[in-house]
């Protein structure tokens, strides 16, 4: 079904658009894939909205701290300060004689006038830039925070060292709970196209068995230690303490049935 709608939401039927089209599928041809979060911008509204709607302030705080580091720091090169006799001079074409100028985009250097005492003179203003550098990290911690992805994620400190996915997972909880959040609400839209690409086939005659229940295992291998949780359960397995089913139906994604039947006669695979 096709629905079309104006900008004051009147239903409309536009030209060239098909209102109803029979697809012979059973399944939904199509899967709304939305981040795990609730719409703050329209009530009752099937659509999702994105991690950083509500962290616009937060964006502007980081380009805000960004923009005042980097002038900051293009304001606080040193002066040079130079006396007159330190310049060249040229005619001026009415018979006087002018200094030579460095050039107009010069910043830096400038000429004392009437001045033959202090032949340079430095001058290096103080840079706040430190107590900048701490404000624009609080901007992206806060930028990190709003967006789900943990006070860590945008952090430009504690970085430049390798660590173990525990310990990334342990400085990262908010990210790895967000992860979670939005792997769920993937997994029944990722089931639903693959059920759906599987009925197509059909219908254009390919001979295709029933897919049962689709499951969707998340490869988080980044984030945690995925081939320590496997030896971690082989283990267990031969310890006893679970079956080899379970690891089946676990890191290979089998229903109980055929991870049952194919570790019947597995080594480990006893019963309790």
């Amino acid at each position: 079904m096709t629905a079309c709608f104006d900008r004051d939401g009147n239903r409309v039927e536009p030209e060239g658009v098909c209102p109803a089209y029979d697809t012979g599928s059973v399944w939904p041809t199509f899967s709304l894939v939305k981040p795990a979060i609730d719409n703050t911008r329209v009530d009752m509204s099937p659509y999702g909205q994105s991690v950083f709607a509500d962290a616009v302030d937060a964006i502007q705080a980081v380009d805000l701290c960004y923009d005042a580091m980097m002038s900051e720091i293009d304001n606080g090169k040193m002066r040079v300060f130079l006396s007159d006799v330190m310049f060249d001079t040229e005619r001026d074409g009415k018979g006087g004689r002018v200094s030579i100028p460095f050039g107009k985009a010069d910043c830096t250097v400038f000429r004392k006038v009437m001045s033959t005492e202090d032949t340079i003179h430095e001058f290096a203003p103080t840079l706040r830039t430190e107590a900048q550098a701490r404000a624009f990290r609080v901007a992206l911690q806060t930028l990190g925070d709003l967006c789900g992805f943990g006070i860590n994620y945008f952090d430009l400190e504690n970085v430049g060292y390798v660590k173990t996915a525990t310990e990334v997972s342990a400085d990262n909880s908010a990210l790895m709970k967000n992860i979670r959040r939005h792997e769920h609400a993937l997994e029944g839209a990722i089931a639903g196209i693959c059920s759906a690409l599987l009925a197509g086939e059909r219908g254009l005659g390919v001979e295709l068995p029933d897919e049962g229940g689709i499951r969707v295992t998340f490869d988080d291998s980044i984030i945690t230690d995925t081939t320590a949780e496997k030896r971690q359960d082989m283990d267990e397995v031969a310890a006893g303490l679970i079956q080899g089913w379970e690891y089946r139906s676990k890191w290979y994604g089998e229903d109980e049935a055929t991870a049952r039947s194919v570790a019947g006669g597995s080594a480990g695979a006893g019963s309790r």
